[in-house]
């Protein structure tokens, strides 16, 4: 008797376990709380952006530095505890003579709605569309993270000049096996990325930016990226860096400087 009731308690913890993975991964793929208590403040300088979507959701962003004739606009896409102004924060820092701009996720305030894959990505192509109507210069997409599938989705839909992956996994269903070994992941997950297939058979030029000690996108998640890429102009793996210290690396630091040196080489000619 004792054995099936260790059976019915060990089937009965499972259950829950996997019912509150269930329910609660939206809150767990998109921290919104956590992204909006580690917002910096912005100087004086940054510009206030706003889009609204089909749907009639406010997307709020910001702008760092001026337009340039000469440099392409970089546009840059956070993981989900990054918030929009410590991405243009950090790729201004980089690129002080570049004009930068990010947004806040849908669900991420100051944005509204709920965030969501499918929403994130059909907002990419929202903004992008938003800020052409501006200008025409050149945009380099830059997607750190769960960001990385976000910019391969604009990159897929929309010419830009470059693509640079930070960090980036194959699919979000293969990350959630990785870290949901014992769950049903694939009858679970509502949240669907497939980024190999936004980079397979696309001409963009991808630089692709991974971690060698990332315990959050292990590099093997990105290794099925390298040979989906047909134009991949820098690969690049930051051996003793994980996923969170990596940004700080002067040899990450140096990379970034290389790809949008590059693209920027090319958009000139």
């Amino acid at each position: 008797m004792w054995f099936f009731t260790l059976i019915l308690c060990v089937t009965l913890l499972y259950t829950g376990m996997v019912l509150i993975a269930a329910l609660f991964q939206t809150k767990m793929l998109f921290p919104t709380q956590m992204a909006a208590a580690n917002q910096p403040p912005l100087p004086p300088a940054a510009e206030r952006l706003e889009v609204t979507t089909r749907d009639g959701n406010r997307l709020i962003g910001v702008r760092l530095g001026f337009p340039s004739n000469s440099k392409p606009l970089l546009l840059g896409f956070g993981g989900n505890a990054w918030n929009a102004d410590a991405v243009a924060l950090y790729l201004h820092g980089l690129f002080p003579d570049h004009e930068v701009i990010a947004f806040h996720y849908r669900g991420y305030s100051p944005s509204t709605g709920g965030p969501s894959a499918k929403a994130l990505l059909a907002d990419s192509l929202t903004i992008f569309d938003h800020l052409k109507q501006e200008h025409s210069r050149p945009v380099i997409a830059i997607g750190f993270s769960i960001g990385s599938g976000v910019a391969a989705y604009l990159a897929h839909h929309r010419s830009v000049s470059g693509l640079i992956l930070v960090t980036p996994f194959d699919s979000l269903n293969a990350l959630a096996k990785e870290h949901f070994s014992w769950a049903p992941t694939g009858l679970l997950l509502r949240h669907q990325m497939a980024v190999i297939d936004l980079v397979k058979d696309q001409p963009t030029p991808t630089a692709m930016i991974v971690a060698g000690r990332d315990t959050i996108v292990p590099a093997h998640r990105s290794t099925p990226l390298r040979s989906a890429i047909p134009n991949l102009i820098l690969n690049r793996t930051i051996a003793d860096a994980g996923h969170n210290d990596l940004y700080d690396h002067p040899a990450f630091m140096a990379a970034m400087g290389e790809a949008v040196a590059v693209f920027e080489a090319a958009a000139s000619r």
